[in-house]
């Protein structure tokens, strides 16, 4: 009963936040409905890479472990059944706005022992091809824009129920090509390194209503690193750092079929932008919220709480996903997802449906997006996530590995 309680916690949580807010003390009213998006550098980072996850509402920290847990919860690894496998991913990505942009995912995994596994990724986003041009309007160059992240990563089982794991990662964003600006600088591309510390706890089998269940709860802080910059002595920007805590449950219904349900929670650990009066930008004309520019350091624990609106505008920035995914004979996998940001903080608010076919060699994952807002056109609509498993201790037999 207490694991149900757990996640009946979480629906309350979510219920508080959007209907009680309003009540909370520190409160600036005057700011807490306005539009006051975060934005930060290389936000491909924070894109769910895969079809499995892309299906069940982007959920993944604490769903169980499978060829893509590097980016949700490199943790997760210490627990997989498989002794070493890889997967590709591939996602057109914002095929309203331009059809050139895409995602492509290749990530990989090696189980040690029973305790410790390594695990590598690398990421590559396209944006398709970007006419410049100078201030008169005239054309200067062509050229493709292009971003990629390099994985590595190592979990470590510290109990039969616990495991960390940490994740380095090297990022490179190139979107420019060199070219010169207005003022007569040359841009140059982003270099960054960033580090993923993250948990995993699983219970052991306990009895659900005269069913075989078990619990796992996980975090990830995500892309802890140094700022960006495109050109020297210019504007440096945050990475896209990340908090993710969720929760899974896994039920065996029979011999034959069962369900698993999920439940995450993002913030970005991003100073708030904050209001500044009709004078200009700088710190002393801040009239709500903090200084944004601040060390990577000071922006992780800031962002708790500089919002222009106080707590009310702090909780808006959560990110709610639900998924869940069902399975028959462990052959055949179907998914279904919601994911909510509030309306001032990105208005991203999608379904998510997606489906698997498991055989011995490798898997086919599928998955599909719907808007969730009525009338609203969005640039996330129709979006398609393709990903193949491939399980390499099944194709050379136990016995060579």
């Amino acid at each position: 009963m207490k694991k149900n309680q757990f996640l009946l916690l979480y629906l309350i949580f979510f219920v508080l936040q959007n209907n009680f807010a309003q009540d909370l003390p520190n409160t600036n009213s005057d700011y807490v409905n306005q539009l006051n998006t975060i934005s930060t550098s290389v936000p491909f980072l924070i894109i769910a890479p895969d079809s499995r996850s892309g299906a069940m509402g982007d959920v993944g920290v604490a769903t169980n472990p499978d060829h893509n847990s590097i980016h949700w919860n490199a943790s997760k690894f210490a627990f997989i059944e498989e002794s070493n496998g890889f997967s590709l991913s591939y996602t057109p990505w914002l095929q309203d706005l331009v059809p050139e942009i895409s995602l492509s995912y290749l990530s990989g995994f090696k189980r040690l022992n029973s305790r410790n596994t390594l695990a590598a990724s690398l990421r590559y986003f396209s944006l398709g091809e970007i006419q410049f041009t100078d201030n008169t309007g005239q054309e200067i160059s062509k050229f493709n824009p292009n971003e990629f992240a390099i994985d590595g990563a190592y979990a470590m089982k510290l109990s039969d129920n616990f495991s960390m794991g940490l994740a380095m990662r090297y990022i490179y964003s190139n979107l420019t090509g060199g070219i010169s600006t207005p003022g007569g600088g040359v841009t140059k591309p982003g270099k960054s390194f960033a580090t993923d510390l993250s948990g995993y706890f699983r219970t052991k089998d306990f009895n659900l209503s005269e069913k075989d269940a078990n619990l796992a709860l996980g975090f990830n802080i995500s892309n802890i690193g140094n700022k960006i910059t495109y050109t020297d002595g210019g504007e440096e920007h945050f990475l896209p750092m990340n908090l993710r805590i969720g929760s899974n449950l896994n039920v065996e219904l029979d011999d034959y079929n069962s369900l698993s349900i999920a439940f995450d929670i993002n913030k970005l650990l991003v100073p708030t932008p904050p209001v500044y009066d009709s004078i200009g930008t700088n710190p002393e004309n801040i009239v709500a919220g903090k200084n944004p520019n601040v060390s990577v350091l000071q922006g992780i624990f800031q962002s708790f709480n500089d919002a222009p609106g106080g707590l009310r505008e702090e909780l808006n920035e959560l990110m709610y996903s639900i998924g869940a995914e069902y399975w028959y004979q462990n052959q055949f996998a179907f998914r279904g997802g919601y994911f909510h940001e509030h309306q001032n903080k990105g208005a991203r608010k999608y379904f998510t449906l997606g489906a698997g076919l498991r055989m011995n060699v490798f898997s086919l994952d599928m998955a599909f997006l719907l808007p969730a807002t009525r009338g609203v056109r969005s640039p996330l609509a129709n979006t398609l996530r393709f990903t193949m498993l491939f399980d390499m201790e099944t194709f050379y037999g136990t016995d060579k590995l």
